[in-house]
């Protein structure tokens, strides 16, 4: 066997036709877009670029057989808020066999130990942390939109390299026909009405107010994780908006405000995973791009909470009750939703999944993102919250 870093078109191509021969006859998995992962490897349209680097190979063997592939980025504002600094792996599918996922995954290490980098997460994204990121070890089940899918044997071949479980992450479903927690619905009506709240959803005629509402609200909470947190910037949440102008469904996405101020957001899109599945191939042609706009609103029974996060100050206040009492309104308008999976929370996030639960979810998946140190004598530590509960 031998690697191929992957430089050319022939390269990509079959970069995306390998998950496409693995998992032909597993019906769970569904084919993303070729374009959207494209995007995730070009500096043009990834802002992760202006202070890193990714780099992806294939893996073919004797026979010219395309049998494992990977990926590696690092981001060099962000690679220092780990214990050691940490770059990440991801995008990886290998063939059931333990020598093929060690070379790719010695690949991605030898990679990130040239760009300063002890230590390794995967499977991650190179961008932000609600798409493409873990490995599923529980639930293999149709997955929703960003969320990974992978064969069960994926966590053998982690585990057995010398990968370690860092975090956990669930998701929870929730069938919308089951109503929602009346005295939970009580208290976020009394949260909405409260003096000075108020609460709005998304809009693309006012994006620019938008995006800046997202990217304050963001930073607020997450640069309360590390010290040196990487700020979200408002071009590359605009970009990420209007590229994601197809799936996004303005109602969905709602932010709170106090006096004006934006102080918490919840962001939730349809499951077009759903849709995708009628594409089968992954490619926007001009059939599968009559097959999106025809099956747009008649195939997605189930969407997908994808973000939250409320200002710590406002944590205590009813504030994340209030922005899913929004939710619950505008569902109800929704004759052909059924279903909401609430993905993901942490493992060290106890409040959230406390939420999650009141409100009637079930957890159905987990995944796992995993951390690999690259010297027997470092000291590997699993993440914690020490900010407890500044997630959402």
């Amino acid at each position: 066997m031998r690697l191929q870093e992957v430089t050319t078109s022939r390269h990509k191509a079959a970069f995306h036709k390998l998950p496409r021969r693995l998992y032909k006859t597993d019906r769970n998995w569904t084919c993303p877009l070729d374009i959207e992962i494209e995007n995730i490897f070009n500096p043009q349209s990834n802002g992760k670029f202006k202070n890193g680097n990714a780099v992806r190979w294939l893996l073919i063997d004797d026979s010219r057989k395309v049998v494992g592939r990977i990926a590696a980025f690092i981001d060099t504002k962000n690679m220092n808020n780990y214990r050691y600094p940490a770059g990440g792996c991801g995008f990886f599918e290998c063939i059931n066999n333990q020598q093929a996922a060690n070379m790719l995954f010695d690949a991605a290490k030898n990679w990130l130990q040239q760009q300063g980098a002890e230590s390794m997460l995967g499977p991650v994204n190179f961008g932000e942390n609600f798409n493409h990121w873990g490995l599923l070890v529980d639930g293999f089940i149709p997955q929703a939109y960003g969320m990974p899918y992978n064969f069960p044997y994926y966590k053998k071949l982690f585990e057995n390299y010398g990968f370690k479980n860092y975090f956990e992450q669930y998701s929870y479903h929730k069938p919308l026909a089951d109503g929602f927690p009346e005295r939970m619905l009580r208290f976020a009506e009394y949260t909405e009405k409260r003096p000075g709240y108020s609460f709005d959803h998304f809009s693309f005629d006012r994006l620019e107010e938008f995006t800046d509402y997202f990217v304050e609200v963001y930073n607020t909470v997450w640069k309360a994780f590390h010290d040196n947190y990487e700020p979200l910037g408002a071009n590359d949440m605009r970009e990420l908006l209007v590229n994601s102008k197809p799936i996004i469904d303005e109602e969905l996405l709602w932010f709170a405000f106090d006096k004006g101020r934006p102080v918490g957001l919840l962001g939730v899109v349809p499951d077009v995973n759903q849709l995708l599945r009628k594409l089968k191939n992954g490619k926007l042609n001009l059939l599968n791009k009559l097959r999106f706009i025809y099956y747009r609103k008649r195939a997605i029974t189930r969407c997908r909470a994808f973000v939250a996060g409320i200002y710590p100050e406002y944590q205590n206040t009813g504030i994340i009750a209030a922005l899913f009492f929004q939710l619950v309104k505008v569902l109800g308008n929704k004759p052909g939703m059924q279903e909401i999976e609430l993905s993901w929370v942490g493992d060290y996030n106890p409040k959230m999944i406390g939420i999650y639960e009141k409100m009637g979810g079930k957890k159905m998946k987990t995944h796992v993102t995993y951390m690999y140190l690259f010297r027997d004598d470092m000291v590997f530590e699993r993440f914690t919250n020490e900010f407890e509960g500044k997630l959402y």
